[in-house]
């Protein structure tokens, strides 16, 4: 049977498929419109449908609109509680009604009765839970809001979800979080991981007060409060230089969350006793969270997934769909599940634009010889990432012996000055480098402790914490990207590689290859690699 997961109801609208029992296509809208997130979180944008995307998922597996046995859509409007005079949040519900009409308009051919709404966190916690690794496990969600909760706790046995809490609107720690990252002067529902790195530069020095009123409620819910932020910090207009004030605020918003956090977490595993915990939700994003619940929680596994904000509900709703049907998908074991190209395709791209190439017999010992002398190498191979995170598909590559290469990478993409990179290391060599931290760590969302032996000599990727965001990589599932990694090793002693996303700063990430193409031409990146073929730039631009 074939299952289709549409997420479109508040932002990073998305489009999944899952058929005959796996996972088959997951793709961001973003990627096709260049629409960073797709569209913002606004009631009256409720409307809009990932059509390029699922129409992307359906042509990918050959199948046509009809061929569709059932779609999820992640949002259940029956669950929304409308107010007699109505608002905003009465439109969003009426466009969600009308969804299945809406789709079968965007996908001619398909039937509108064969589309269920799946709740928004139940979509969630399947896209942790039934994508894991395990059969049974616990299962926690945080977000900023669905259709009338912002949570969920629960536990996976045998494929079902049992519901054990729910916290009720307008107590939210993901709106909690929205607000502050607002506050600062950065974009809601965009920009909270830039909120989580000026953590590190600030003192938690406001945790007292903000316990007060952000505090759990002993039965697996919490409360938080209205805070005036300007009590600890000024507000901050877009672009503005931040002080101390804004880091220690940033700083005790972030350690209220994983205080929190934490104790949601021992209240579920006292009332499961389960060892395995999944996460999902925007909340789930916060790697520096997600490593604290790993260290210091009452679980000994945590998997998180990696599309772990709305767009990741695609997928859940197409799993929980699969499930309850009878026909379970395999666990999730990748995140390249979006858009690749054949080598010819690549190549009569590079033909159209009508640059030099080359196809070096070794790609591999190429790239780490032109990262060894210092380049920065826009890599491009395969499919393309689900989820936020660039993971060796869509990548910038760099040296990380180098510290100027941070605020070198931050200038190439556009983007403020405090803001980290992060390594890839071979799986094998990660215990090496990396102390505290889970390994794997193939998807890059949590934080690992560099050894001090090692962080003079790698700065470019060592946070002002003392930390890195690392994802390892295993030769069986990136057999290309771990060659990189051993001939780099070999000219370098350095077993690592700077990794950040192929984009600039308020662009989704590179998909395609004309989008490869315009960011080499627009940022002074010095190697283009589009799958087997090598652009340089001195030889498209002159020296």
């Amino acid at each position: 049977m074939r299952f289709l997961g549409i997420n479109a109801i508040f932002h990073d609208p998305a489009a999944a498929l899952v058929a005959d029992g796996r996972i088959v296509a997951a793709a961001e809208e973003e990627r096709f419109s260049r629409r960073k997130h797709g569209k913002r979180p606004l009631a009256f944008s409720a409307w809009e449908l990932p059509e390029q995307a699922a129409a992307w998922c359906l042509r990918e597996a050959g199948l046509a609109p009809e061929d569709v046995d059932a779609v999820a859509y992640s949002y259940d409007p029956s669950l929304v509680v409308r107010r007699p005079e109505g608002d905003w949040e009465d439109l969003r519900t009426t466009y969600a009604v009308r969804a299945p009409l809406f789709l079968a308009t965007a996908l001619p051919g398909l039937d509108p009765a064969r589309v269920t709404y799946v709740p928004h966190h139940v979509a969630h916690a399947a896209s942790a839970g039934l994508a894991s690794p395990w059969r049974d496990c616990a299962v926690l969600v945080c977000d900023g809001r669905g259709e009338n909760v912002s949570h969920l706790a629960g536990r996976y046995r045998d494929g079902g979800l049992e519901v054990l809490a729910a916290q009720e609107l307008p107590h939210s720690l993901g709106l909690m979080y929205e607000d502050v990252t607002e506050h600062l002067g950065f974009l809601r529902s965009s920009d909270e991981y830039k909120v989580m790195a000026m953590a590190s530069y600030g003192r938690p020095r406001h945790l007292d007060a903000l316990r007060e009123v952000i505090r759990t409620t002993g039965d697996g819910g919490f409360r938080v409060e209205p805070v005036d932020w300007d009590v600890y910090a000024k507000a901050l207009p877009k672009g503005a230089p931040w002080t101390s004030d804004h880091a220690d605020l940033a700083a005790s918003v972030q350690a209220r969350l994983e205080e929190v956090l934490m104790e949601l977490a021992r209240w579920l595993h006292e009332r499961t006793g389960e060892r395995r915990l999944a996460l999902a939700g925007g909340v789930a994003l916060n790697c520096v969270a997600n490593t604290r619940l790993l260290r210091e929680g009452p679980f000994a596994e945590v998997w998180v997934q990696p599309a772990a904000g709305d767009s990741g509900t695609a997928l859940g709703g197409a799993l929980h769909l699969a499930q309850a049907y009878g026909e379970p998908a395999a666990p999730m074991g990748t995140a390249a599940l979006g858009r690749g190209f054949t080598d010819e395709e690549l190549g009569a791209w590079l033909d159209v634009a009508r640059v030099p190439y080359t196809r070096p017999a070794d790609l591999a010992a190429e790239v780490a010889a032109e990262l060894a002398a210092d380049r920065i190498v826009a890599w491009f191979q395969g499919r393309a990432e689900y989820g936020p995170r660039a993971l060796g598909h869509r990548s910038l590559l760099a040296h990380p012996g180098h510290a100027a290469n941070t605020e070198r990478l931050n200038d190439v993409k556009g983007r403020e000055q405090f803001r980290p990179v992060a390594p890839m290391v071979l799986e094998s060599r990660a215990r090496e480098v990396f102390g505290r931290g889970p390994v794997p760590s193939p998807y890059m969302l949590f934080v690992h402790d560099v050894r001090p032996d090692w962080a003079a000599r790698i700065p470019a990727v060592v946070h002002v914490d003392g930390t890195a965001r690392v994802q390892t990589v295993s030769p069986d599932a990136e057999p290309l990207v771990a060659r990189m990694l051993t001939e780099f090793e070999r000219r370098t002693g350095l077993p690592v590689v700077v990794n950040t996303s192929l984009n600039t700063a308020g662009r989704p990430m590179v998909d395609d290859p004309r989008d490869a193409l315009e960011c080499f031409g627009s940022a002074p990146v010095e190697v283009l690699v589009l799958g087997p073929y090598v652009v340089r730039r001195q030889e498209v631009f002159g020296p």
